[in-house]
């Protein structure tokens, strides 16, 4: 799948300067991550259940 078949949308913890720009697409397999200052720069994905880890990594869970 490429970039412009998914449906990015920001972060709600982006920076509103415009300088912590994420986005992200999900897709019923994985979850996309893609630096929004420029989308011509690879973007990864990783599996819903490796996403689901890591988030609750961050978190502290």
């Amino acid at each position: 799948m490429s970039a412009t078949d998914l449906a990015w949308f920001k972060s709600s913890y982006s920076g509103s300067q415009g300088d912590d720009c994420v986005e992200v697409a999900i897709t019923e397999q994985t979850i996309h991550v893609r630096d929004s200052k420029d989308v011509t720069h690879p973007y990864f994905a990783v599996g819903r259940e490796e996403w689901t880890r890591f988030v609750g990594f961050v978190a502290g869970i």
